[in-house]
């Protein structure tokens, strides 16, 4: 790649090398960045895309490399430099201050005003001339906590425009918005692109590579892997390319007919949030032998109360859960264990797994008191191994061995670790909350396959996901969760993408078709 000397580019980051204490998460990468270009990153998880870009911003220093803006050499050490040399970077969790306005957020750190004292006249008039610049509707009054995450996001790129970004990164920018709200992202980057902003987006979803990018680096194992002009590559190439194998990128699901009655049903529940207002609202729903009922929505309406509660994790308010005709509304989760329910947990290293313990323990969590696993005082160490060596093969975990601390664990392998032990109890019900969350493509089809060969063996299944696509490929229903209630159910044959994610918003069909519609 081209030296300062002789380079023509916006950016460009040359042989950057990060070193971590057991890790090389950047391995003489370099990329550059042309003025007024969208350029992507896509890789799997812990490809070095995040370290990479967070390198770009000041928040870690590279162990070897530079970094050339415009010709010429800079050094990064903290986020303060990156702005002041025109780099912004709106991250994958919002950084934002809820009970303050959109104004306070947007100048917080850099407040107009004198003697420490907030000029908001002053500041209002500042974010209301940038919205207006690039076409953001906002009230810049309005406070974070009362608006959706779609503008919520908006607020945290007009941050960086606000301190006069000329380089924008957004990490994992549609990981929480709807079709909708994506498509509305993607006018704001064509926009941003037009007034003069280049930007580079990390992402792992494949289809939005292709809609919004022009270029694009595939990375893997710390390394470019290649370079491509998006427009001209192919989806299932930057697949490949990203795990160095073919990748199925289709499901194949046979359309079956549900004949069986519900195994498993819930009746008008009731359910409270940590601040004590009902995030679950009568909800009832019902799934069946051998089907996958989708919960399709924006994140925050009530997911991980309903998921909670369903364990035993969460206190019922009011309301019913059924399981093979039995209540079980009170049952602990030991005992919905041992009743054949398995969880999948939104969170793998909260809920799903005690990181410090090996990969055997984990392997035999909730089961470790029973035989054969124990005799109820000692546990029987030799079976522990031998069992957890066997799942280890089935399912494909890479790890040196089953005494290994869970947490040397990649996050895909992590996620293998709680399906082989969730699927090997041969549950009758599964709930499953975001399977796939930050995982590669290859990961992504070895779990969807998982997944659908347990509903092939008649097990009922609940899946809570925020990926609509992983929504579609995988259920028989859908049923759209919006404030906490079901407001639509939909057959995935007999709807698109657009219309579940217009009902996530809280949309009507009067207000979509019209009062005659």
């Amino acid at each position: 790649m081209a030296g300062a000397t002789e380079n023509t580019h916006l950016l460009e980051m040359s042989n950057i090398t990060k070193q971590f204490p057991r890790v090389l998460a950047n391995d003489n990468i370099s990329i550059y960045l042309k003025k007024g270009e969208i350029l992507s990153l896509l890789g799997e998880n812990g490809a070095g895309k995040s370290t990479l870009m967070n390198i770009l911003y000041g928040l870690y220093k590279p162990t070897a490399g530079q970094i050339f803006l415009k010709g010429e050499e800079i050094t990064i050490n903290s986020p303060k430099d990156a702005i002041r040399y025109g780099l912004g970077m709106v991250h994958q969790h919002f950084m934002l201050v809820e009970n303050l306005t959109i104004t306070e957020n947007i100048v917080l750190g850099n407040e107009p005003g004198r003697m420490g004292i907030l000029d908001y006249k002053a500041a209002r008039k500042k974010v209301k001339e940038i919205s207006e610049k690039y076409h953001f509707s906002i009230d810049p009054d309005t406070k974070i906590e009362s608006i959706p995450v779609g503008l919520q996001q908006k607020v945290e790129i007009l941050k960086a425009l606000y301190r006069e970004a000329e380089i924008l990164i957004l990490d994992e920018p549609t990981s929480v918005l709807t079709p909708q709200e994506v498509e509305e992202l993607f006018m704001v980057i064509r926009e941003l692109r037009k007034k003069g902003v280049s930007l580079i987006i990390i992402t792992h979803k494949l289809d939005e590579v292709k809609a919004i990018s022009e270029r694009v680096y595939i990375l893997r194992k710390g390394k470019v892997e290649g370079e491509r002009i998006t427009s001209k590559v192919t989806k299932e190439e930057l697949a490949n390319m990203m795990v160095g194998r073919s990748v199925v990128l289709t499901v194949e699901k046979e359309k079956k007919k549900i004949l069986h009655s519900p195994i498993f049903s819930i009746k008008e529940l009731y359910v409270k949030s940590e601040k004590g207002v009902d995030a679950i609202e009568g909800l009832s729903l019902d799934v069946r032998p051998g089907e996958i009922v989708g919960l399709a929505g924006v994140d925050g309406n009530g997911q991980s109360e309903l998921a909670e509660a369903i364990m035993g994790l969460r206190k019922i308010e009011s309301g019913q859960i059924f399981f093979k005709g039995k209540d079980v509304t009170h049952l602990d989760t030991k005992g919905k264990i041992r009743s054949s329910f398995s969880f999948v947990p939104a969170d793998r290293q909260k809920l799903g797994l005690v990181l410090p313990m090996k990969l055997s323990e984990n392997l035999i969590i909730g089961l470790h008191d029973t035989e054969p696993f124990s005799n109820g005082l000692k546990l029987n160490l030799k079976y522990i191994d031998e069992y957890s060596s066997r799942l280890v093969k089935d399912f494909d975990i890479r790890t040196p061995s089953v005494s290994v601390p869970v947490s040397n664990l990649s996050g895909g392998n992590q996620q293998k670790v709680i399906l082989a032990r969730e699927l090997s109890r041969k549950p009758k019900f599964m709930l499953v909350s975001q399977p796939t969350r930050g995982l590669d493509v290859g990961a992504i089809e070895y779990i969807h396959a998982e997944i659908l060969r347990m509903r092939d063996a008649e097990v009922a299944i609940l899946l809570i996901s925020l990926e609509l696509e992983e929504i579609f490929a995988l259920s028989d229903r859908i049923l759209v969760l919006f404030e906490g209630k079901i407001v639509k159910e939909f057959i995935p044959e007999d709807t698109d993408e657009k219309e579940v994610g217009f009902y996530m918003t809280g949309g009507s069909k009067d207000d979509r078709y019209g009062q005659n519609g």
